[in-house]
C-alpha cells in the first residue's frame, strides 16, 4: 500500500519570475536520495486525486523539504493551483522515487525546470566539499528564466555554464545544446552524463552524446 504524508506549507519564496520555492513540513523519518522526486497533490477536495512530479531542493539533514516549481499559469493545472497557497495549506507527498542520483564527477545538462534534480545534488556536494571538476551547462530562454543563477556560481565558479536560446545578453552562451555545442564545450565523453529537461531536449542530447561516443553506462536520464 502506497504511503500518503499530509504536509503544512512553511513558506514561499519567489526564485524567478515563474519559480517559487516551497518549504514544507518533514514527516517522521521520510528520506530522499539527493536528485530524486516525489508526487504531490493539494488537500482539497477537487485537486486530491490529481498528482504532479516535483524533485525535492531541499537536504535530508535539513527540518523541512523543500520544492523548487516552476508556474505554469496559462494552463489550469497542479502548479497554478499551487502558485494560489499560502503558508498553512497542505500537500498530499507520495512515496520518493527517482532514477537521477549522483554517480560521480561529470557533466550535468539541464534544460529549464530541468534543473530541479541537480538542486540538491550540488547543494550535497558542495556542503560535502566535493564538488569538483564537475560541470553544469545549464539552457534557458533568457537570462530571466535562469533558476538560482547566484547559488550555483557561487558552488561552481566557472564550471557553471548558461546557454541561451532565444534572449540575448552579455556573458553568456548563445546556442542550443546541439552536437556542435557539446563537441567544443565537452572533451571527455567517457564522463558521467546526467541529463534533464523537456523530453525533446532528453532525447535528443542523449542521442547526441551516444553519437559522439559516449556508452550508456555514463549517461543518467529519468525514467
Amino acid at each position: 500500500m502506497e504511503e500518503q504524508y499530509i504536509v503544512k506549507i512553511l513558506s514561499i519564496s519567489q526564485v524567478t519570475h515563474d519559480v517559487k520555492a516551497f518549504k514544507v513540513s518533514k514527516p517522521e523519518g521520510y528520506s530522499f536520495i539527493p536528485g530524486q522526486a516525489t508526487e504531490i497533490s493539494i488537500n482539497k477536495e477537487v485537486w486530491k486525486t490529481k498528482r504532479n512530479p516535483f524533485t525535492f531542493t531541499s537536504l535530508n539533514e535539513w527540518d523541512y523539504l523543500e520544492f523548487t516549481i516552476k508556474i505554469y499559469r496559462g494552463h489550469n493545472g497542479v502548479t497554478k493551483q499551487l502558485d494560489l497557497l499560502q503558508p498553512g495549506d497542505e500537500l498530499i507527498l507520495h512515496d520518493v522515487w527517482g532514477a537521477i542520483q549522483y554517480k560521480g564527477e561529470g557533466t550535468f545538462i539541464a534544460g529549464g525546470a530541468g534543473i530541479t534534480p541537480f538542486i540538491a545534488i550540488f547543494r550535497q556536494l558542495y556542503k560535502d566539499g566535493r564538488t569538483g571538476n564537475n560541470t553544469l551547462l545549464f539552457s534557458n530562454k533568457t537570462a530571466a528564466d535562469i533558476i538560482l543563477k547566484d547559488e550555483f556560481s557561487k558552488m561552481l565558479g566557472s564550471r557553471f555554464i548558461n546557454t541561451l536560446t532565444t534572449g540575448s545578453a552579455a556573458g553568456y552562451d548563445h546556442h542550443r545544446i546541439d552536437e556542435a555545442y557539446l563537441r567544443d564545450k565537452i572533451k571527455d565523453f567517457n564522463q558521467q552524463f546526467y541529463i534533464c529537461g523537456p523530453d525533446e531536449m532528453v532525447q535528443s542530447v542523449q542521442a547526441t552524446l551516444k553519437k559522439l561516443g559516449s556508452p550508456d553506462s555514463v549517461i543518467t536520464v529519468e525514467l
